[in-house]
């Protein structure tokens, strides 16, 4: 009875109402065999003063991007998140809504997801966008499925520099569908080899900037997948990007997914998130999730409507493209609050001055001896950075500094050396950044 909120009087009281004279007679259709004669090997229960200080040591152990200089990318992004993003999604008529299963009485919603996917089409360089999905790693695995149903093929052409969690998602979506997938090199420089596309190819897919940093040729991929009649989809981890390179639509892709947590969500320990899908309207009615679109009413006020919406539950099951049933609402109006706040001038230079903070840290590590950039394409604000000895070690030296200083590419990037992938959003200053580069190089006072 150590872990139930019941008195002894409570209990007395419901056994009475049942008919039972002791708890145990509730379990007596279970064999004595199969029951358990001794307590739980559980800790005594705790007062609620000790479990929030026993949660509060552990909070303490964590590293978060408020306590330290931040550089880790690899998919997840540290950004300013302006205070009124927060104040917006906290209002209960966001906060606690549901999926709009009923969606035209849901016309706030309806407008929120309307604004999301006319301001991703922009970004995109495509002319529609769905209400978007859970998160980066499942709008690429669901492109893939829309590529075959589109081609009617089923060999897929990936980038080796695709994220490699998106990748492995990728590859348990398509397990068991017959689908053959290839992986398409690395060149030296950083960028993914031109890819070779045949007949049988679905789709060719790429990653924007691609994981290790690097800004891809998409048009001499998006030609090639032509030549074969294969699509071109393209993967954004850092949708800050798009802000300032030229949208991947106008270069060629035929689909553009990817994260959008770099809009206004935080990065919450990796989720939740919410990933985004654009294509071509003429492949519209195979795009999975669902579509918002604008109409008058009877009195020719503005109003939107669930225009498409592929699942199951809303057409013939066989007919359905996704079992995605729903988008992450909450996220999304986060990231349309950011969006519209930010503008399109406020977050083109939010881009400049995230690839400026990237540059000086290349500038500095190329001055630093002991430090190397080993691949020479251009980046966005993400990069590889060799470092002596080993990646392990200089990432200690740099928490020994007050940094963490990025991700440790042995496990991802072996052929590279011992290298760090390092971040530079524009909450990184300076000093930080020369801190890093010091501790990494391992001449840190």
């Amino acid at each position: 009875m150590r872990y139930i909120p019941h008195t002894d009087a409570d209990v007395r009281r419901m056994l009475a109402a049942v008919g039972a004279s002791e708890v145990e007679d509730l379990f007596a259709c279970i064999p004595e065999k199969l029951r358990l004669e001794r307590p739980l090997a559980v800790p005594r229960a705790a007062s609620e003063a000790e479990i929030l200080d026993e949660l509060g040591e552990l909070a303490a152990s964590n590293v978060h991007a408020g306590a330290a200089d931040w550089f880790l990318g690899g998919g997840v992004y540290a950004h300013f998140i302006p205070s009124v993003v927060d104040a917006i999604t906290s209002r209960s008529e966001f906060y606690t809504a549901y999926t709009p299963y009923q969606a035209e009485f849901s016309q706030g919603t309806l407008q929120t997801i309307f604004e999301w996917q006319t301001m991703m089409s922009g970004l995109t360089g495509l002319e529609v966008s769905n209400a978007s999905m859970y998160d980066g790693a499942s709008a690429v695995a669901e492109a893939a499925l829309m590529a075959m149903r589109v081609t009617r093929r089923s060999k897929l052409v990936v980038s080796d520099a695709l994220h490699p969690h998106w990748r492995r998602v990728l590859d348990t979506y398509v397990d068991g569908l017959g689908a053959e997938v290839v992986t398409l090199p690395r060149a030296e420089d950083g960028r993914t080899a031109t890819p070779e596309a045949d007949d049988a190819t679905a789709c060719v897919i790429l990653q924007q900037p691609n994981f290790l940093g690097c800004v891809e040729e998409l048009r001499a991929a998006a030609e090639a997948a032509r030549a074969s009649g294969a699509l071109l989809v393209v993967g954004v981890a850092e949708a800050l990007s798009l802000a300032l390179l030229r949208p991947p639509g106008e270069l060629g892709a035929d689909v553009v997914c990817g994260e959008a947590q770099s809009f206004g969500v935080p990065m919450s320990y990796g989720g939740p998130h919410l990933g985004f899908l654009a294509t071509r309207s003429r492949h519209v009615r195979q795009m999975p999730g669902r579509l918002v679109g604008e109409t008058v009413d009877t009195r020719g006020r503005r109003g939107f409507v669930l225009t498409l919406s592929t699942r199951e539950q809303h057409i013939r099951r066989e007919r359905a493209t996704s079992n995605i049933c729903t988008n992450q609402g909450l996220c999304l109006l986060m990231a349309t609050v950011y969006l519209a706040l930010m503008g399109r001038t406020g977050l083109a230079e939010l881009a400049r001055q995230n690839r400026a903070k990237a540059e000086y840290a290349k500038a500095r590590v190329r001055e630093t001896p002991g430090l190397s950039l080993p691949l020479s394409a251009p980046t966005f604000n993400e990069f590889v950075v060799g470092v002596p000895g080993s990646a392990r070690d200089a990432l200690a030296r740099a928490r020994d500094a007050g940094a963490v200083g990025g991700l440790d590419l042995a496990a991802h990037a072996g052929d590279l050396g011992p290298a760090v992938l390092v971040c530079t959003t524009e909450l990184c200053r300076r000093d930080a950044i020369d801190r890093l580069v010091a501790s990494l190089a391992g001449t840190a006072s």
